[in-house]
């Protein structure tokens, strides 16, 4: 089983306005339905550690193999040492313009995927989206009209 893990509140980004945290989560659930091995999990937590908790691997994108490095996301690079030690064992994707050391597990992976973004996709990149996410914009709007999309959900703009 594989579970994707979401933070109510992504560390060191703003919470998205649109979709919102329940409709994402909606359409990664759909996913999940559909592959069968996949669960979504939904997390106050925001370091990959705390998320990570009880978990034999983590799999972790290149630039977030980055972050998980960064001492400004721990308060002291003794606490990120800390954080670091405790994780499970990590599993990383690659990416196109990510350099990664030797001492890092790279995921075997279609080379064709190291330049997928899900920024893009959550941009609007329909060609990036997962069937349920594509059918849940072509109703809503979610990713690509963001006024249908409050419309959709009853939100006034003034």
């Amino acid at each position: 089983r594989v579970d994707l893990v979401v933070s109510v509140r992504a560390l060191g980004k703003e919470p998205p306005r649109r979709p919102s945290l329940d409709d994402r989560v909606g359409v990664l659930r759909e996913l999940a339905a559909r592959v069968g091995w996949l669960g979504v999990v939904v997390s106050d937590r925001q370091l990959v550690v705390d998320l990570a908790e009880g978990y034999d691997v983590v799999v972790v994108g290149a630039d977030k193999w980055h972050q998980l490095h960064d001492p400004s996301f721990y308060g002291s690079p003794a606490a990120r040492d800390d954080a670091v030690a405790r994780l499970p064992h990590l599993a990383v994707a690659p990416r196109a313009d990510v350099v990664l050391g030797s001492e890092v597990e790279v995921l075997e992976v279609d080379p064709t995927l190291a330049t997928v973004s899900s920024t893009a996709a959550r941009r609007g990149r329909r060609e990036l989206m997962v069937p349920e996410a594509a059918d849940f914009d072509d109703r809503t709007g979610a990713w690509t009209d963001p006024v249908r999309y409050d419309r959709w959900v009853g939100v006034r703009l003034s």
